[in-house]
């Protein structure tokens, strides 16, 4: 089998907001034990709502943030204690797509500047071969050869996207975190920035985990999907499957609030309206951490955290398939 490019193992992010010196510590755990695998030439979407912790994992992977507890490993090498000349040298193969175009791109900085950053902090290239790459790379993302000496205020948020995507390219990496690249572009131009991203990968062979709260966008893109729900991954499946027969409670709200155009059809499908009160990700109690919203919540998910069991090639933390699937470790 396969090796993963990328294994998360028991993942932890945890920042301390404590205010005073004589205050009770507060710790906020914004990624609470995640665990998964992404593999070469592989999409992995990972979808959830705001604040569950997706982006923060997704830092935590590239080395912007270094996690509380758990291993991450890059081609079987734990990356979460790399310094200096390893990390670095890390970076040049794993890079991140920013969520907003407008503040990722530097305003002083013309695009050709922004693009041969990279090449530049790692010495790569003689100063022509830089400036080859450069166009190359303007071209690979669908802008012109003249656009290399303008600022980035003098392009749409589709364009400055582009942009950002031709800087990430620059180091040739093999593993890419896209943070919700979409989210703040106009509907019109997001698919032009999937097709975008689909394209790289098919003639690259890159590995994405690509992070995205807009789940139809991510069932197009990904080949198999992790929903994340408070610090948590509360399922992981192949993306058709997933959609097909969600199995955990709150992978079946989600899906059910996926608009269809169709108003017939939309008026037949079940609504899945979360009620309850969302618990804080400060100091969380051991327990379900959708136990508050789940219709479904016994009392044991209040008393203790859910295991993760296989069901059906699928991986889900919940009391309901304690016993129809088999432990995960």
């Amino acid at each position: 089998m396969t090796e993963p490019i990328l294994k998360v193992d028991q993942c932890c992010t945890w920042f301390d907001v404590t205010k005073g010196l004589l205050a009770k510590k507060q710790i906020v755990k914004a990624v609470n034990g995640v665990s998964f695998e992404i593999y070469p030439g592989e999409s992995f979407g990972l979808v959830g709502e705001s604040g569950c912790g997706k982006s923060t994992l997704g830092r935590t992977i590239v080395k912007i943030y270094s996690p509380a507890s758990g291993h991450i490993y890059y081609k079987g090498t734990d990356i979460t204690t790399l310094k200096g000349a390893q990390l670095r040298d890390y970076r040049k193969h794993v890079q991140m797509i920013f969520q907003d175009p407008y503040a990722s791109l530097d305003p002083r900085m013309t695009v050709g500047e922004i693009i041969r950053e990279p090449m530049d902090i790692h010495h790569l290239y003689t100063p022509h071969e830089r400036e080859e790459r450069v166009v190359e790379l303007l071209r690979t993302v669908g802008l012109k050869p003249d656009h290399i000496r303008r600022y980035p205020h003098e392009f749409s948020g589709g364009q400055r996207q582009r942009i950002g995507i031709a800087r990430t390219l620059a180091l040739n990496p093999e593993f890419i975190v896209c943070d919700e690249p979409i989210s703040a572009l106009d509907v019109s131009i997001q698919a032009q920035v999937i097709n975008l991203l689909e394209e790289i990968q098919e003639r690259s062979g890159l590995s994405y985990l690509f992070i995205a709260h807009d789940l139809s966008m991510v069932k197009h893109i990904s080949d198999r999907i992790g929903v994340m729900y408070l610090g948590h991954i509360v399922e992981t499946g192949p993306s058709d499957e997933l959609y097909r027969n969600p199995l955990h409670p709150y992978t079946q709200a989600l899906l059910s609030a996926i608009p269809i155009p169709d108003p017939r059809t939309a008026r037949a499908r079940k609504r899945i309206v979360l009620e309850g009160e969302i618990p804080t990700p400060i100091n969380p109690k051991p327990c379900c951490p959708f136990a508050t919203r789940c219709p479904r919540a016994s009392q044991r998910c209040f008393q203790s955290p859910p295991p993760t069991v296989q069901v059906g090639g699928r991986q889900v933390s919940c009391f309901l398939y304690e016993e129809s699937g088999s432990s995960a470790s």
